[in-house]
């Protein structure tokens, strides 16, 4: 009436296609675990090059502003050769850790001025502890949400793009309100990306860790000198 062996191979073949797209599923889920792992990893030895950076630059302050605009333009340097050694295992950390490093000297001129105020070191560590809780707590919530932010990309990028510009413009106009408004932008536009690139980085759209690494750590570092600077800014409005 009925054929045994069709019931019994039809419900193995069932089986083993489930079993086989959990298995993908379970691999694809260990590969996107073991990236973020390599991320976050060359992500926080990229803060502690940046910060080896500093605490070196802070002896020689003046020695770096001279240099400021060569230190600037090999920085640059830097992050596009990144880019284009990022699969050459060994030279692509030496870049990363060597650009991270460099990106830290090129903050001394800014954490020297803010030093010498009344509670600079106060704002200083105000300012890292703002940017640590903001950034954890836009990642968890980019880890989390089930909304896509994929679509903020292109504003992201026009808003930086006129940022830059503003930055650029003020260098010689020289105008404190006009810094701290552009210090205020940065805060919310470096926040939006921390929330934009955790997604991209969960969506896959890195090819290596080193990149996805490097992505948040400008998100970091540009969020922290915007806290920076508005807190030295309205610090020195009281004083």
């Amino acid at each position: 009436m009925y054929n045994r062996d069709y019931i019994t191979n039809n419900s193995n073949t069932n089986h083993n296609t489930y079993t086989q797209e959990e298995q993908t599923g379970h691999k694809s889920k260990a590969g996107m675990m073991a990236f973020l792992r390599a991320t976050y990893q060359l992500f926080a030895g990229s803060l502690l090059a940046a910060t080896a950076g500093a605490y070196i630059g802070l002896d020689m302050a003046s020695t770096i502003s001279s240099w400021y605009w060569g230190l600037v333009i090999l920085e640059f340097a830097l992050l596009f050769g990144l880019y284009a050694v990022k699969d050459k295992p060994g030279i692509n950390l030496a870049v990363l850790f060597g650009f991270t490093f460099i990106s830290g000297l090129t903050i001394t001129p800014l954490l020297s001025s803010v030093f010498m105020m009344p509670g600079g070191a106060s704002i200083v560590a105000q300012a890292f502890l703002m940017t640590s809780v903001a950034f954890g707590g836009i990642s968890m919530f980019a880890l989390t949400t089930k909304r896509d932010f994929s679509g903020m990309g292109k504003m992201l990028f026009i808003a930086l793009i006129i940022m830059i510009v503003g930055s650029i413009s003020n260098i010689f106009i020289g105008s404190s309100v006009l810094q701290l408004g552009i210090a205020m932008a940065g805060a919310l536009l470096f926040s939006a990306f921390i929330l934009y690139d955790t997604q991209q980085i969960i969506k896959g759209n890195y090819s290596t860790p080193i990149e996805a690494a490097i992505a948040l750590y400008l998100d970091f570092l540009n969020l922290f000198i915007s806290l920076l600077q508005i807190l030295a800014a309205f610090n020195s409005k009281d004083d």
